[in-house]
């Protein structure tokens, strides 16, 4: 399998890491999917790489596969048919002028179809990071969309594999009202292939074990320090401003906060505000409700079941230490 190279840290980089990951996806090109899977995590986890690496694996396995990321407007479409191929492109083409991804994930759906109408025995569909683009209330009946295929295929197939890949936590509420899909959580990566990715960053830098702590293992994060010229308060300002955190929100939840950046798992009692997990989960801060951590429910190796450095609890985690931070450091400079 060739390992894709991604743009990281003003070079082009290997994949890393991930083997696990990889080896679920090798599941799937041997078996198919059934219902869609949905693969969720923290902002920047790597998801978006490890498809990217997907997309690579499922072609050796002899599968067509599309894939759409609407959030960094790109697209792979690696479809036998030229026809339908160039179909797709052109769609996406229009779509990124008029921000129309609704109407382009319908019409992947549509022309997923006519693959298999055309003879394509091995079919992949990736759709990363939709959510956000198409709105929560539209996430279930996508979903619902990509079940169609697997459920009611025109013709016979030999294997379809279906993904949808998100880091909006709220949408997962609304498909799980609903059977139509197989819910993968992933995390942020492991120790060690994290260390082989900060090991490509060119030029000075903090000791690893600095890295590792403020960002949990989290590669956006580790970008977003670089990029700073590895400033932690400077990304946290940042943030703060781009999750739209306010004096109003700080004071109205103060006493919940303190004591969820203390342990986040403050969140999970019976008297924790809806309302306040609610704003959390959408500013993509925290995720709640971890899974067990058995393997077996986990795309790749899952958190440990606490790490107080890291802000991980039992039940809820912040999505890295940076995001702990961040509530944090508005505790201290916002509101009263």
């Amino acid at each position: 399998m060739r390992r894709v190279k991604l743009s990281f840290a003003d070079r082009q980089v290997e994949f890393v890491d991930r083997e696990r990951a990889l080896e679920q996806v090798r599941d799937w090109a041997e078996k198919g999917t059934y219902p869609v899977q949905v693969v969720y995590g923290p902002e920047g986890c790597g998801k978006t790489a490890w498809l990217l690496q997907s997309v690579e694996l499922l072609r050796d396995y002899g599968f067509n596969v599309i894939y759409v990321n609407p959030i960094e407007s790109t697209a792979r479409v690696e479809l036998g048919v030229d026809d339908l191929r160039e179909k797709v492109l052109a769609l996406i083409r229009e779509a990124m002028g008029q921000l129309a991804w609704g109407k382009v994930i319908w019409a992947v759906i549509d022309i997923a179809r006519e693959a298999l109408e055309a003879g394509t025995r091995r079919l992949a569909v990736i759709v990363d990071d939709i959510f956000q683009a198409i709105g929560i209330d539209k996430a279930a009946i996508y979903v619902k969309g990509l079940l169609g295929i697997l459920e009611h295929p025109p013709v016979e197939y030999e294997r379809v594999v279906a993904v949808v890949a998100t880091s909006e936590g709220l949408s997962l509420r609304e498909i799980g009202r609903h059977n139509w899909a197989e819910f993968k959580p992933t995390w942020n990566m492991a120790k060690g292939g994290f260390e082989k990715l900060y090991e490509q960053i060119p030029g000075g830098k903090p000791p690893f074990n600095d890295a590792w702590q403020e960002t949990g293992g989290n590669p956006r994060m580790l970008l977003r320090l670089y990029r700073a010229g590895w400033s932690v308060d400077a990304v946290v300002r940042e943030l703060i401003r781009e999750k739209g955190i306010t004096p109003q929100f700080i004071n109205k939840w103060r006493t919940w906060l303190r004591g969820a950046v203390e342990d986040p798992d403050v969140l999970w009692s019976p008297e924790a505000p809806g309302e306040l997990i609610n704003e959390l989960i959408s500013m993509n801060l925290i995720l709640y409700n971890l899974h067990d951590r058995d393997p077996w429910f986990w795309i790749d190796q899952p958190p440990p079941k606490r790490d107080p450095e890291l802000g991980i609890g039992k039940y809820v985690a912040w999505q890295t230490p940076l995001h702990r931070e961040v509530v944090k450091r508005a505790l201290e400079t916002l509101g009263n």
